[in-house]
């Protein structure tokens, strides 16, 4: 029998949390291996364990997982998280892209120097309420089913979950105006296994408050 997967990166959500939120959503179980040093990082590349030298790493499976969306795509795939078909796993791709510049800005949002971050939360507030929150709703609107792609849950979903999640942490309004993307959220945050993620104590990690961004500097800087 297989370990659970083991998570290589530093103590905070940066590039990790969507990869804990999917694997949160499938049921499985899985530990972390925080870096606190630079030295911890560097012991990583050293043995062999990083193929590009980067973060974040999943053992799982035998393998050693690098590269965000490879990881997140062998999960989705793994777990019958990833669409019936081609067609279906097509949708599911350009939907998950599609959030890659949003999710962006707001993952990188707590790195930035202090006198960018109003600009930069003018530009997530426009962005999300009138590009990539309508594209979305539209979707949803269009077929008049539960989930994205399939009427069943997908990585795209959970994905979707996380950034509205996410977005709303900087802009409390957000969803006023997307009633179905407010209906999704909470659809799967009621899954028993996205429920349990989402409550105190759990795997799931909070805002990157100035001491993650810190740790994040020395071991990356």
């Amino acid at each position: 029998m297989a370990g659970k997967p083991i998570l290589h990166y530093f103590d905070g959500r940066a590039r990790m949390e969507s990869i804990r939120w999917l694997l949160a959503a499938a049921g499985v179980e899985f530990e972390e291996k925080f870096m606190k040093t630079r030295d911890d990082l560097e012991k990583l590349r050293k043995d062999g364990s990083l193929m590009f030298q980067q973060v974040p790493m999943v053992e799982i499976d035998g393998m050693k997982l690098v590269q965000t969306r490879a990881i997140v795509n062998y999960i989705a795939a793994k777990y019958n998280l990833y669409g019936k078909d081609i067609k279906e796993r097509a949708l599911i791709d350009m939907y998950s892209e599609g959030m890659t510049d949003l999710n962006e800005m707001v993952l990188l949002y707590p790195y930035l120097p202090s006198s960018d971050k109003d600009g930069r939360l003018t530009q997530i507030k426009e962005k999300s309420r009138n590009r990539y929150f309508p594209a979305f709703e539209k979707v949803l609107t269009s077929h008049g089913q539960d989930y994205l792609v399939g009427n069943r849950l997908s990585k795209a979903d959970v994905h979707l979950t996380e950034l509205l999640y996410h977005t709303e942490e900087l802009d409390s309004t957000v969803l006023a105006n997307f009633p179905l993307l407010k209906a999704l959220r909470t659809r799967v945050s009621n899954l028993p296994t996205v429920k349990k993620f989402l409550q105190p104590g759990s795997q799931r990690k909070p805002f990157d408050d100035r001491k993650c961004v810190e740790i994040a500097r020395k071991l990356f800087s």
